[in-house]
């Protein structure tokens, strides 16, 4: 596809424009997300510093063992994206259902984890009203994981297919609707009963199977009925759930190593007492700001080098890579400045609702960790951007491999760090700091390989032709230069 006269970086095939289109709906979709979870722990910090304290190593913990069957319903974007790009979409509606049947399944297994959250914490060493806390919120956040699972596996059909515009209105009533829900139980408004921790909690479960609520009708409109075969694919198909596991699994193990090594981590950082794990949740829930909107851009990047993929393009899948890379660095790099000049910016609405006297230590350790924040701002954006751009290939094994390898690392280095050397809170952050780095170096590295290109998750008999297309450059010449 030689380059027309009007044609620039904005305006040419996968350019500023095409990937901006998609992807702004979904950074605000998932912006949607980090303020409401931004003011959830706004709200638990006013209503107690154990409270928010608690939430944090509680909800990683719930997060981390809803990653795999996440992980893989997230995957059908993926799925959905190639289909879509190939031209197949009676393949569409059956893979959607597989997603959607992992999600079924899933719910009564976290029903089962109920009863073994209080040994769970109990283990951990927390102190005990902070362990009471976490026990509480674990306990009820189970309630909503299937309908999130399911959430996810109906938003991927969207996603997959571009209309990210139907995943944002979605995420942000639902996310609208946590927040109200929020503060009516934390603090007992509108008649509700003042929970505190397990409001904030039924607050969230509330909002997950709004969500699945809201996708329903509108993912079996007739037209999608007819065209993507949602009616004839509601069966399961073992070949295809088989395809799906094979890709989606090592994704949602990837994302269970990951999550795990930041729960051990915060659990360690717990045993440094309720200040540094304070200190450390804002710190965390402030970084949500930048970090969750490029969530977005990963999840377009995905579906877009999926899409190109299978369209057998992948020149245009690496052009909308270092595409997005650019936007992600322009975004955290605004972030990291603002976290480092004017970091009270981002701690007022905490500071709002406690006294002064009780905030200000607390400010004191935190702005020194966003200033961590910021350092790995930059490299967090290269990790997200190149690990998607190799899931949309399907090149999910390597990084699970990865992940084995370096999960450990995180939790080993930073516990060896406090018991050997009495390293504390800054030493845990610099370990945090380094591992992010070398993440993203390694995916850099993978995407500049180019194994990537000649991978596809669907069936290889339905990808079309490759006509006409020029011939594949150099994997070590891929970069800005040549595909950007």
């Amino acid at each position: 596809m030689p380059p027309t006269r009007n044609e620039n970086w904005w305006t040419r095939p996968c350019g500023g424009r095409e990937v901006l289109g998609l992807a702004l709906p979904l950074v605000i979709s998932t912006a949607s997300w980090s303020v409401m979870h931004f003011v959830d722990r706004m709200f638990l910090l006013w209503d107690s510093t154990a409270a928010m304290a608690a939430a944090m190593p509680a909800g990683v913990l719930h997060f981390m063992l809803l990653c795999l069957p996440l992980g893989v319903a997230i995957y059908v974007t993926t799925f959905v994206a190639q289909y879509h790009g190939a031209g197949r979409p009676e393949r569409i509606g059956l893979v959607v259902w597989q997603g959607l049947r992992i999600g079924l399944y899933s719910v009564p297994v976290f029903l089962a984890l109920i009863p073994l959250a209080p040994w769970i914490f109990r283990v951990a060493g927390h102190a005990p009203e902070v362990a009471r806390l976490e026990v509480l919120y674990f306990q009820t956040l189970c309630f909503g994981s299937g309908g999130a699972v399911v959430a996810a596996a109906m938003a991927s059909f969207f996603t997959g297919r571009g209309e990210t515009r139907v995943v944002m209105v979605v995420n942000v009533v639902a996310a609208a609707l946590n927040v109200l829900l929020d503060y009516a139980w934390v603090f007992g408004r509108f008649g509700f009963p003042a929970l505190g921790i397990e409001g904030a909690a039924w607050a969230t479960v509330v909002s997950q199977w709004s969500k699945a609520a809201m996708y329903w009708p509108l993912l079996m409109r007739r037209g999608h009925r007819e065209l993507y075969g949602l009616s004839a694919g509601r069966r399961l198909n073992p070949a295809l759930m088989g395809r799906l596991l094979r890709y989606g699994g090592p994704n949602g193990l990837q994302m269970l190593l990951e999550s795990s090594a930041f729960a051990l981590f915060l659990l360690l950082v717990g045993r440094l007492g309720e200040e540094a794990m304070a200190a450390t949740t804002l710190a965390f829930n402030v970084n949500l700001l930048a970090f969750v909107p490029m969530l977005g851009v990963g999840v377009a990047l995905t579906t877009m080098v999926g899409q190109q993929l299978g369209r057998n393009r992948p020149d245009l899948a690496g052009r909308a890579t270092w595409t997005s890379f650019w936007m992600a660095q322009a975004y955290m790099g605004t972030m990291a400045a603002l976290y480092v000049l004017v970091p009270d910016v981002f701690l007022w609405g905490h500071a709002s609702g406690v006294s002064p006297e009780r905030f200000d230590e607390l400010r004191g350790v935190t702005v020194v960790l966003l200033r961590f924040v910021a350092v790995y701002c930059l490299l967090d954006a290269m990790n997200l951007v190149f690990a998607a751009a190799i899931k949309g290939a399907g090149d999910t094994r390597f990084i699970l491999w990865v992940n084995l390898v370096m999960a450990p690392l995180l939790v080993l280095g930073s516990w060896a760090g406090m018991s050997w050397l009495g390293g504390g809170l800054v030493w845990c952050w610099s370990v945090v700091t380094v591992w992010v780095c070398a993440l993203a170096l390694i995916y850099l590295a993978r995407f500049l390989q180019g194994r990537w290109r000649a991978m596809r998750v669907i069936e290889p008999e339905l990808l079309p032709e490759a006509e006409g297309l020029p011939e594949p450059e150099p994997a070590l010449a891929v970069g800005p230069q040549t595909t950007g």
